[in-house]
């Protein structure tokens, strides 16, 4: 192991000398370290790495390493870590097996060494990532990664692969790496990157048959073992930065075969088997990946894996290499929304699908891909089943292969003749349906899924493109990315599909007729023995109570009704002008059959005719869906042949009731049990939902009058709305969304026709109405557990309906809650604990109350609890439901909202977004206040005023101190509301908030609503502003609020009253702008030139102009102004620093810079006076010029009296002149001088006898900063008191009060003083305490630590105490002047924290009593 370093003698010199010599420029804390490594036997076994290190040594280091993982601190550990694991990678790496590991090149022996270390090294990193101390598994993950792995080459494929496959990925499953996981929405931390470099440079040394393998074992983690967000991310980025270092690594291979032998590329082409056969099995593990992603809903997070899940895929699996099946499943696993039109992956799976797929035939070049695709209709209708008959299980099968084919078909399709192959098939199978059915009963079948599976496809692709969306982060990144030619090609698949499926329509419709015939039965079906399989259960959708060959015929109707009512929709919205009578005639009298049919007398019968209600709810809502004049004329002329109407009566009367008298009787039968019951509810109420949106297409397309009296006459609307209400209470989940968009549409119709008549209130439905409509929805709402987006939203809208809103009755009744207003407190109150319930809630109700202002004055309470909320700031399921969820899209982009997209996307899922709602609710009613119109606008404008004016005093009464940030947000948005005759009631609760002590945060609120009141009230700036600026008595933050106050008001005033405002705040404000230490001798124009020239002030404007120039008034009382600049990484309320915070922070960061400046400047500010001509005559000219200038008022002398004095330097210079001259407030000033003076004297003279009180006390201070154990802190208090102490360091000062602490201290804390230092503070405590003369120690065991009898303790000491287990941290060690150590003579290796500061501090009085 020693070989290769002989004739190396001078570099390890060197080298040597550059180990053991202090280096040069190395930090306090590294040289420390080094200190540290050495004393342990670091320098030792470094001094053997040149000449070369034998087993022994080896062993040594090793034994070294895992002694101090077992046993020492973490500090001890940190220092000799990183050395000794660079000494045992050292030794292996001579110059001349360094080129060759870089060349790629090994020799066994250095082969076989490099092993060896790796397996010695492996066990030190598995035991480090499994320590008990966090901080130490950080610490060894960091110096793993912090490797140069590229310098050691090939030698990297040493690393033991179980160690990777095992703790390494365990490490990173570990949460304690990944603090910086999700921040900002960055779901990656610095710990997954390192990794993903390290197994990146780890597979671009394994070829081919090894990066398949061990891409295989990795992946396969994801099946064998669990693991958290972090961990899984992790996991899916390590495996994609595997496959591209192999990828890589295949193609260097490629190249250099080009100028290969024979064999080497024949032994490549050898793998080919291998690698068909374990890609298939890699493929099946990353599709598990993917499948653990879907537990953790956030759509980013899922688009990270599922983005580094298709790299690996693309980079080690080509997609010709796989079956098609099993290609289909992998991509079927892919979430929809990042492979359909606008997903983000779309184009980078379609580029993985058709990589290497392009083979040469005679006619072209072809896509092998694109061939299975077409093939695969073929394989799939005449595959041979094992029976003739199939149920519901079999067809959910066929129907779930067809979309993973239709799926990827689509994304392999680019141009329309790619579908030729496809079409000529439908239309050969199509035109002989029939006769297929008379060979397999499933042919047919298959044949009709196929069919609806790809319309089904082709619309979900047109809902994406074109549907409504509710944009969220995920989803509007890059809906543009897709090329400019798609709209074209798919026009023209479009009408290719068309074409196919016209050309088969008559067929398919004899079909339909003919399998149709199973529902008009009637008594022929008979109750047959079931299995008792089903016989025993209680049913469900795949559990009917027939026959199986019943099944198989009922299956075959309704699946032939859904096809041809989904092609008749189809080819009536993409072809206009054709008729299409026999299958609008087909599907029609299947539905007059069904709502007609005779009650049921058996099971059987019954289960059938719940058939014929699923095959109608598709049907039905697939003709509505595309209503035109022609289809309108259809449904009404073959309505009369159902009953004939009476004259006047609406046509859809006799439709809808028909309906709902049959299958409510059907319901009323006891054959059915109850789970068929649910389901045949669940149909009801689809088919009602499709009958009543009849007149909403109509009014769409302009077909009628939107009176809605054509269609419905007023006691069916009451029939309809009273049964939907009654059902609403005990809705099955699948049942809710019907029922609720059934209420939504019935409110519309009555809408509709309470507009149309000329009589001053419409009938048709009353508060009693509403009452049963709000109890049930209550009902409905509180007994769900799953609070879908789709049904919270449903309920909203149908519910709270904007043509119920402007009623006032549904308000307030009797000075009672009104139906809605119940429903909305109950909501809101129930919404506290459902984050979505109350921010859906927010966004409806304020976009009601913006469309009806005089209805606010109703909801002020509600307004502030939404105001005034807060909860969990992201909701992973919402995002997850809005992005993957139809309904969710849907129902969400019907609630009524003010439209503010902007904010809305950035907010609608943040604990903000009530909030944002509200103060954009009243943001814009204060637009229509400001706006003139109409008499109805005028009241709309009032009714907005007065509630705003009302909203505005209810928050001013908030006074919780986190909610006082939520509710002065609200204020400075309500502030335009702020009128003459609340003027004084607001500015009254202003000033009493002002000058109450709140946090910066909450001030910056106050100061900017204080700014917008006094520049929209100009006369309060004299009547109130000055006089408090001259109250010298006030707090000093109220003060330096109003200072700020006072110079915006100048800043920002408009330019006709900006110089009044400037004569009026000028005078008040300059004294408390000036330091008590310096003085006014000096005219305006002396101190402009000094602020602008002065090195310290020039430095302040430079670094906060920035901030002072974006500081608007206006805009920071407006929703966006407030809070779109929030920042996430604040805990408090995400609220940004203030201007004046900020301003402060910068001076603290550079107070001793000024201090210093400040040290040099004073003999020049001393010395400063206005030269002015000699002669008296000249002086009093001045004097009078500058008196008659500033216009001083009488009590001038008293707005500068507690600033304006000499320091105690100076001598009044009487012949000297000044600002004030010579005049009698001049003499008034040396008066004041001499107060000044007595009060100094009488400062001093307390100073001293605080100095001597101080002085017999001892000088040191004790730290127990780090320690949180009540029972050590009090005992160390006690002692502190015992020995005199000069102060006792605690990291909440708080502590003192605690009982337990009170109980072993016995009043020490009442005479020693306790002094808080927090722990994220003691470092710049020590350093402070350094700066003032004392010498800092550490009682700390360390290599370099002092035994105690043989220190001799400064005067003037600092000592600091450790945690009880840790010890002082490490970068506390750093700021020591020493460490000193208690002797121990026994085998326990440390004393209690309490004890060892009580010997230390006997010691330092012992030594000071000497």
């Amino acid at each position: 192991m020693d070989s290769g370093n002989q004739h190396h003698s001078d570099i390890s010199e060197k080298k040597a000398q550059g180990k053991h010599s202090v280096p040069h420029g190395v930090t306090k804390r590294e040289l420390w370290a080094y200190k540290e490594a050495k004393s342990l036997g670091v320098g030792k076994i470094c001094n053997a790495v040149d000449s070369g290190m034998n087993s022994q040594q080896q062993w040594e280091a090793f034994v070294l390493l895992f002694e101090m993982l077992e046993e020492y601190g973490t500090h001890l550990v940190e220092a000799a870590w990183n050395h000794q694991i660079t000494s045992l990678l050292q030794f292996s790496v001579s110059h001349d097996n360094f080129v060759s590991a870089i060349s790629g090149s090994m020799h066994q022996t250095q082969s076989e060494t490099w092993a060896e270390v790796f397996s010695w090294l492996s066990i030190l990193w598995k035991r480090g990532f499994c320590h008990d101390n966090p901080q130490v598994r950080c610490m060894i993950m960091q110096s793993f990664l912090g490797i140069e792995w590229r310098n050691y080459g090939s030698c990297v494929k040493s690393v033991p692969e179980s160690f990777i496959h095992g703790s390494l990925m365990e490490a990173l499953n570990d949460p304690v790496h990944h603090s910086d996981f999700g921040v900002k929405g960055i779901y990656s931390s610095k710990t997954i990157e390192c990794a993903t470099h390290f197994l990146h440079h780890y597979s671009s040394y394994l070829n081919a048959r090894e990066t398949v393998i061990f891409l295989n074992s990795l992946a396969s983690l994801a099946k064998r073992k669990s693991f958290s967000r972090a961990g899984l991310m992790g996991l899916a980025e390590c495996i994609a930065a595997s496959a591209f270092g192999a990828y890589k690594y295949s193609n260097n291979k490629v190249k250099s075969y080009e100028f290969g032998t024979v064999d080497e590329v024949q032994l490549e082409y050898s793998l080919e088997n291998f690698l068909h056969d374990n890609g298939t099995e890699l493929l099946d593990f990353l599709r598990y990946v993917l499948e653990s992603s879907k537990q953790h809903f956030n759509p980013n997070y899922r688009f990270r894996v599922c983005e580094k899940v298709v790299e690996a895929a693309a980079s080690m699996v080509p997609a010709s290499d796989v079956s098609l099946e099993i290609l289909l499943h992998f991509i079927s696993t892919l979430p929809r929304e990042v492979t359909d039109y606008g997903g983000l992956l779309r184009v980078r799976v379609q580029d993985w699908l058709l990589q290497n797929h392009q083979v040469t035939r005679s006619g072209g070049i072809q896509i092998q891909l694109l061939e299975s695709l077409n093939e695969f209709p073929e394989r799939f209708i005449i595959h041979h089943c094992l029976f003739q008959n199939f149920d519901d299980e079999d067809l959910d099968v066929w129907e779930f292969e067809v979309r993973r084919w239709a799926r990827v078909l689509f994304l392999v399709i680019k141009e329309e003749h790619q579908l030729a192959p496809l079409m000529m098939f439908i239309q050969q199978h199509g035109t002989n349906i029939r006769k297929q059915n008379n060979h397999s009963e499933w042919v047919p079948v298959k044949f009709l899924s196929l069919i609806v599976g790809l319309i089904q496809e082709i619309q979900v692709m047109q809902r994406r493109k074109h549907g409504p969306k509710v944009q969220t982060k995920f989803e509007i990144q890059q809906l543009e990315t897709e090329e400019q030619s798609s709209e074209a090609e798919a026009s023209n698949i479009y009408n290719m599909f068309t074409d196919s499926l016209l050309l088969i329509l008559e067929e398919l419709v004899s079909f339909c007729n003919l399998s149709c015939s199973i529902f008009s039965s009637g008594s022929d079906i008979e109750d047959k023995v079931l299995p008792s399989s089903v016989r025993g259960k209680l049913g469900g959708p795949s559990q009917r109570r027939l026959s199986i060959s019943l099944t198989t015929a009922v299956l075959q109707a309704t699946i032939s009704v859904k096809a041809v009512a989904y092609i008749y929709a189809w080819c009536a919205q993409h072809r206009t002008g054709i008729l299409l009578n026999s299958a609008f005639t087909a599907v029609w009298k299947f539905f007059c059959n069904t709502i007609t049919s005779p009650t049921c007398n058996s099971e059987s019968e019954a289960e059938v005719r719940i058939a014929a209600y699923e095959a109608l709810a598709p049907a039905l809502k697939a003709l509505v869906s595309v209503l035109a004049p022609q289809i309108l004329v259809l449904f009404m002329e073959n309505s009369k042949s159902l009953q004939p109407a009476i004259e006047g009566e609406p046509w859809l009367d006799t439709l809808v009731l028909s309906f709902l008298q049959n299958i409510n009787n059907l319901l009323a039968v006891g054959f059915m049990v109850r789970t068929r019951r649910a389901v045949l509810l669940n149909w009801k109420w689809v088919i009602l939902e499709s009958l009543l949106s009849i007149p909403s297409y109509s009014f769409g397309s302009k077909l009628q009058q939107e009176d809605g009296s054509f269609f419905f006459s007023d006691a069916a609307l009451i029939n309809i709305f009273t049964d939907t209400v009654e059902s609403l209470e005990n809705a099955g989940e699948g049942s809710v969304l019907p029922i609720l968009r059934s209420i939504r549409l019935a409110l519309e119709l009555f809408a509709s026709r309470r507009l149309s008549l000329v009589v001053s209130r419409f009938t048709g439905v009353d508060s009693q109405m509403i009452w049963r409509l709000v109890h049930s929805s209550w009902i409905l709402h509180s007994s769900c557990n799953k609070r879908r987006v789709a049904h919270i939203a449903a309920l909203l809208s149908s519910v709270l309906h904007p043509s119920l809103f402007s009623d006032g009755d549904m308000h307030d009744a009797d000075n009672e809650p009104g139906p809605l207003k119940w429903f909305v407190e109950k909501l809101l109150e129930e919404g506290t604990k459902s984050p979505r319930t109350i921010r859906l809630a927010a966004l409806h109700l304020t976009g009601l109350l913006l469309s009806n202002p005089t209805t606010i004055k109703y909801y002020i309470k509600e307004l502030k609890l939404l105001t005034l909320y807060g909860s969990v700031a992201f909701d992973e399921d919402f995002e997850a439901e809005l992005s993957e969820n139809d309904d969710a899209r849907t129902e969400v982009t019907l609630l009524t909202k003010i439209q503010d997209s902007e904010l809305t996307e950035a907010f609608i899922n943040t604990e903000l977004y009530a909030r944002v709602c509200v103060a954009n609710l009243f943001y814009k009613l204060a637009d229509l206040t400001n706006r003139s119109g109409s008499s109805t606008g005028d009241k709309a404008s009032q009714s907005a005023l007065e509630s705003g004016k009302l909203f505005l005093l209810e928050l001013l009464d908030t006074v919780i101190h986190r909610r006082k940030i939520r509710a002065w947000q609200m204020i400075c948005v309500l502030s335009q509301f702020v009128d003459d005759d609340i003027v004084e009631e607001v500015a009254q609760c202003l000033q009493i908030a002002l000058y109450r002590n709140n946090l910066p945060s909450v001030r910056q609120y106050l100061e900017t609503f204080a700014i917008n009141i006094y520049m929209k009230f100009p006369s309060l700036v004299a009547e109130q502003l000055v006089p408090l600026l001259r109250d010298y008595d006030m707090r000093p933050q109220a003060l330096s609020s109003y200072v700020f106050i006072a110079a915006n008001v100048i800043l920002h005033a408009s330019k006709d009253i900006q110089l009044r405002h400037l004569d009026e705040l000028l005078p008040p404000i300059l004294p408390l702008l000036t330091s008590h230490h310096h003085s006014l001798l000096r005219c305006f124009e002396d101190l402009k030139l000094y602020l602008a020239k002065n090195s310290d002030c020039m430095r302040l404007r430079a670094s906060m102009e920035g901030y002072l120039d974006a500081y608007n008034p206006k805009t920071c009382v407006t929703p966006a102004g407030i809070f779109v600049s929030r920042v996430e990484e604040i805990g408090f309320e995400c609220v940004p620093t203030s201007l004046m915070e900020q301003v402060i922070n910068f001076l603290n960061d550079v107070r001793e810079d000024l201090r210093c400046s400040m040290a040099k400047d004073i003999v020049t500010i001393k010395n400063e006076s206005l030269n002015m001509a000699a002669g008296s005559g000249s002086t009093e000219e001045v004097s009078s010029a500058c008196e008659e200038k500033l216009e001083l008022p009488k009590d001038a002398h008293l707005d500068f009296q507690k600033k304006i004095t000499f320091s105690k330097h100076e001598k009044p210079d009487l012949g000297s002149s000044s600002l004030l001259c010579k005049g009698e407030v001049y003499k008034q000033l040396l008066e004041m001088e001499k107060e000044d003076d007595l009060l100094d004297q009488l400062w001093k003279s307390r100073s001293l006898a605080m100095e001597r009180i101080r002085g017999n006390r001892q000088h040191i201070i004790l730290v127990a900063s780090l320690i949180d154990r009540i029972p050590n802190l009090a005992g160390l208090a006690r002692t502190c008191e015992v020995f005199k102490t000069q102060g006792l360091a605690v990291a909440d000062a708080k502590i003192v009060q605690d009982k337990q602490f009170q109980l072993i201290s016995v009043t020490a804390e009442k005479w020693v003083p306790v002094i808080e230092v927090p722990v994220n503070s003691v470092k710049q405590f020590l350093e402070k305490k350094k700066r003032e003369g004392f010498s800092i120690l550490g009682l700390e065991q360390t290599a370099n630590s002092v035994p105690l009898d043989q220190y001799i303790y400064p005067k003037k000491t600092v000592l600091v105490l450790g945690r009880e287990k840790e010890g002082i941290p490490v970068d506390i060690i750093h700021v020591l002047d020493a460490c000193i150590e208690i002797p121990q003579l026994g085998v326990v290796r440390s004393l209690n924290v309490h004890v060892s500061g009580a010997i230390a501090l006997w010691e330092y009085t012992r030594q000071q009593r000497l």
